[in-house]
């Protein structure tokens, strides 16, 4: 969770474009990232893929005044408001684009090819018809600044008295490690984004690298059944509060109703 989703630098510069804060060819850069190419597929009005410029402005067109992103996992469809063919592809995704004041959304599909080192990565953006309705589960900033707090010292203390790796010191070691060579050169969001959603998105994704470290690192010292099951029931809600937090700092261009200009 360190590294920030695609559909998280799609909704974060797009908003940055719709508020004027960048220019459509600053938008799409930041967008592609180390990517090869994205192009967005089946916009009205277009009859193939388009580059994303074109696509942002025909959004724009279109009557879209900002982007949230939703970030669902099976039995979790945070951010999506359906229909259930919407809802399907986004699951299937684990991420997805809804534009804000037109009822269109974004999945993306990735295809990657080449040897390790090398890996040349397309992405095809797919727009879908969406509901206009609230988005499932969405706290607001302070909420999931709170809930980050409180389920991380939860948690904490949890893989401590299980000796669970990804609780002490060398975890933290590697963790600023990685997240100093991770966001070498890399924006959190997007130019015109509000300090606290910066700050609700940097430890958001702290958090998340944290449960990555502990779930890839073995059992620690957790070494029966029910050891092992109560590390991952600590770990289990963390990850589901930082991705909540993911989303309501990407979202907060749109919160309450319109872009924050």
């Amino acid at each position: 969770m360190l590294v920030e989703p695609r559909s998280g630098l799609l909704a974060a510069w797009g908003n940055a474009l719709l508020a004027g804060f960048v220019s459509p060819d600053e938008a799409a850069l930041a967008i592609v990232g180390e990517d090869a190419v994205h192009r967005v597929d089946g916009l009205p009005g277009e009859v193939g893929p388009v580059g994303l410029t074109l696509a942002l402005g025909r959004l724009r067109g279109l009557g879209a005044t900002g982007f949230r992103v939703a970030l669902p996992v099976p039995g979790h469809p945070l951010g999506l408001s359906g229909p259930p063919d919407f809802n399907a592809r986004a699951l299937e995704a684990e991420e997805a684009v809804v534009a804000y004041g037109v009822p269109y959304g974004l999945v993306p599909e990735v295809t990657e090819a080449g040897p390790a080192g090398d890996v040349h990565v397309e992405v095809v953006w797919r727009v879908l018809p969406v509901r206009e309705a609230p988005p499932a589960d969405v706290p607001s900033l302070g909420e999931a600044e709170r809930e980050l707090a409180e389920a991380l010292r939860d948690a904490t203390a949890v893989l401590s008295r299980l000796d669970v790796a990804g609780s002490g010191p060398v975890a933290e070691a590697a963790v600023d490690a990685y997240r100093a060579r991770a966001e070498r050169g890399r924006e959190v969001l997007a130019p015109g984004y509000p300090p606290r959603a910066v700050r609700v998105l940097e430890m958001a994704q702290r958090v998340g690298l944290l449960v990555s470290v502990a779930y890839e690192n073995g059992h620690g010292g957790a070494v029966s059944a029910s050891e092992i099951a109560a590390r991952g029931e600590a770990l289990r809600p963390v990850e589901r509060v930082a991705r909540r937090a993911q989303v309501a700092a990407y979202n907060a261009y749109v919160e309450g109703g319109e872009v924050r200009r």
